[in-house]
């Protein structure tokens, strides 16, 4: 194990328990550290936002960054359990693999996912990560963000498969018709061979991306009349949970 970071750790959490801002001599008695030990770390915490030095006695205490953090997790946790309704009956209309993906940078991130009952299905992980380029979901909550988004790709776009989109404006032309249809598919495998996708974008209360709910199955059942004919139903789906977060259409 690191040792420093283990320090950093116990370091954050004693600050964070702490009623008052705690000094260096005082940290570092009670956490059985030196005290430029203790001061080295500070620094490095108070580099990174996560610290913050009261001038009036040169104390340190925890800023609010530890808490943005907590509350991202806590609105991905309420955001699957608010889904997940939603999610099952999808799942029973289409009999297909359902997934909860939300953005983070270049990638989608997997959140939930209810399989198909079919044998052959799209395999993927609660957890796991995809180029967002690549993806429905990913599509689907690009077309809800400025086109400038488009461009932190570029240094990414690479053929995965065949039909991977690797310009911007192959990609630019995909986020434009998701956005004038509501919803994104990708009918061929453009991350993983074989794979036909739809997905919408989920939105919250002040009509901020939150996340994207879609369906996946082998494009050999899932073609691309059965993707048209899904669509209503996926848009539904995030309708249902974007209102559930308090979303407002207007």
């Amino acid at each position: 194990m690191d040792k420093a970071f283990i320090k950093g750790l116990r370091l954050i959490e004693t600050l964070a328990l702490s009623d008052t801002p705690r000094g260096v001599s005082d940290l570092a008695a009670e956490l059985e550290m030196t005290k430029s030990n203790v001061h080295r770390l500070l620094q490095t915490l108070q580099g990174l936002g996560y610290v913050r030095q009261v001038p009036v006695n040169s104390c340190y205490e925890l800023t609010t960054k530890i808490w943005e953090l907590g509350s991202h997790v806590i609105r991905r946790m309420d955001l699957i359990k608010i889904a997940r309704p939603a999610m099952t009956l999808l799942a029973e209309q289409t009999g297909e693999t359902i997934h909860l993906s939300v953005l983070e940078d270049t990638d989608v991130i997997y959140l939930d996912k209810i399989e198909s009952a079919h044998h052959i299905r799209a395999n993927t992980s609660v957890g796991a990560r995809a180029p967002a380029f690549t993806v429905a979901t990913g599509k689907a909550m690009l077309a809800q963000l400025p086109d400038e988004y488009l461009e932190r790709f570029r240094p990414h776009l690479r053929a995965y498969t065949a039909t991977t989109r690797t310009t911007i404006e192959a990609l630019r032309s995909d986020i434009e018709l998701a956005r004038a249809q509501g919803y994104a598919v990708v009918p061929q495998g453009e991350w993983r061979d074989g794979i036909a996708a739809c997905a919408c974008a989920i939105l919250g209360r002040t009509g901020e991306l939150v996340g994207a709910i879609g369906i996946s199955g082998p494009d050999s059942r899932v073609k691309r009349k059965q993707l048209k004919l899904i669509a209503p139903q996926v848009m539904e789906a995030a309708q249902t949970i974007s209102a559930a977060l308090g979303y407002v259409r207007r």
